[in-house]
């Protein structure tokens, strides 16, 4: 990623001085004689990074700074001062200066400072991206996810919602089944009808029954009164049965007639009831090999599983993991009114190496944990779980002394490649270089000649 680099300095030999050497590092540079100059240049909107000289005639360094920060935070401000002035210098980075360099300027110093300041503004870059993205997902709630496996999970969704199907929703456990039944119920048209959820695991036998289709007064002990079950409550909309494989025989015959002849009755009672309702229903088991065991009837299986969404497993999309890591960033930030901007390299990099056996639930789990244990506005891999983080030992790359720096390079692309599963596009990310720059230099070729090919 190029960045633009403004510098604001009133003596021209060291403006256009500090501008050749960032050049030559790379970077875009523009350059303003005085402080309202530049303070114009960068109401234009483009500018990565500031370098101002303390002392300027009409609107000073301190002053340009505190423009900067008002209007665009996430832009740091390196700040120019002589020997005499370094206390006020000081004073400027308490008031939001990323850090400050004393004139003459030391150039390998400014490099390095510079190069910091970058790798932050990118780590906000980012975040900002991905919030971006999140809000083009609304539609589909809080299900997040821009990977292949999940735009053929959208797609279903937006296909089979306007229609009256019921619907199976298959997957491991935490990778957000009940948002699935969310989804369908909000793009569909009962959304301005009850979505009545059942956690049919939770239930024994005897209360799931009354909880589905009620009971009257007296029906059995403590049945104080008449109650209308979810059935009725969920009446022209959907009702969502988690956990639908934990269900015993018994209910599972009169769930089968209800689903047959939109009728039942309450627990106890003889007036049959009938009823217009949309069913999801989710599990993680496989509901075949349940038939095989004679656990679960192979008519209910047909009539739920007229259409059948699967969720991938984190570990197989974590292409999404970026998203995810903002959205869940965001909501704990909020929560915990904590000022997090970000995450560093190698705490994604432990992200990225981890299988999350837990699947989306025990990710999110990760970052609340990550945001309480923060103490700076960046994430780092010491804020990350134990267990994400020996996950990560396993990532080390040991390099000899006396290599040298080019194949110091070398190993260090074809570790992370293979550690990242061949995952290019993640390598690149990690590594913080292009995909071109990446195939440059595992082909050997010279920029040039990946510039003609391109």
């Amino acid at each position: 990623m190029k960045f633009k680099i403004l510098i604001a300095d009133d003596e021209k030999n060291i403006r256009e001085g500090l501008a050749a050497a960032l050049e030559m590092d790379g970077h875009e540079v523009v350059t303003a004689a005085f402080g309202d100059e530049a303070w114009r240049r960068f109401q234009k909107g483009d500018i990565d990074l500031a370098i101002t000289d303390l002392r300027m005639a009409g609107l000073t360094g301190e002053e340009l700074l505190k423009r900067i920060i008002a209007e665009s935070p996430g832009v740091p401000v390196i700040m120019l001062t002589g020997h005499g002035t370094v206390e006020t210098a000081v004073a400027a980075m308490r008031s939001g200066a990323y850090d400050f360099l004393t004139k003459p300027v030391n150039l390998d110093r400014l490099s390095l400072l510079v190069k910091r300041a970058l790798q932050n503004r990118e780590l906000i870059l980012k975040h900002r991206r991905m919030e971006e993205e999140l809000e083009h997902q609304k539609q589909f709630e809080t299900i997040i996810g821009t990977s292949a496996p999940m735009r053929k999970v959208f797609d279903m969704i937006s296909r089979v919602a306007p229609s009256k199907a019921s619907v199976l929703v298959t997957g491991e456990s935490g990778v957000g089944k009940e948002l699935v039944a969310d989804a369908i119920h909000a793009l569909s048209p009962r959304k301005g009808k009850p979505l009545v959820k059942v956690h049919c695991a939770a239930l024994s036998a005897g209360i799931l029954e009354s909880e589905l289709f009620g009971h009257e007064k007296g029906a059995f002990t403590g049945a104080a009164g008449r109650r209308r079950g979810r059935f009725e409550l969920a009446h022209e909309g959907t009702l969502f049965l988690d956990e639908i494989g934990e269900i015993d025989q018994n209910i599972q015959i009169k769930l089968l007639r209800v689903l047959q002849e939109k009728e039942f009755e309450r627990v106890g009672g003889e007036e049959t009831i009938e009823t217009d309702v949309r069913i999801v229903a989710a599990t993680n088991k496989d509901l075949k090999a349940e038939i095989e065991k004679g656990n679960f009837r192979e008519d209910l299986y047909f009539r739920l599983n007229v259409i059948n969404i699967l969720i991938p497993p984190l570990r197989e999309r974590k292409d999404d993991l970026p998203l995810l890591i903002t959205s869940f960033l965001k909501e704990f930030a909020g929560e915990n009114n904590k000022p997090i901007e970000g995450i560093d390299e190698r705490a994604r990099a432990a992200i990225y190496a981890y299988d999350w056996p837990g699947n989306v639930r025990e990710l999110r789990n990760c970052m609340e944990s990550a945001v309480v244990m923060a103490k700076g506005l960046v994430i780092t891999e010491d804020d990350l779980p134990p267990t994400v983080r020996a996950k990560s030992d396993e990532g080390w790359i040991r390099i000899s002394l006396g290599t040298t720096l080019e194949d110091a390079e070398k190993v260090i692309i074809r570790d992370t490649l293979s550690f990242l599963k061949g995952n290019k596009s993640k390598t690149a990310e990690v590594l913080g270089i292009g995909r071109k720059t990446l195939h440059r230099k595992l082909t050997g070729e010279s920029q040039e000649q990946t510039s003609i090919d391109d």
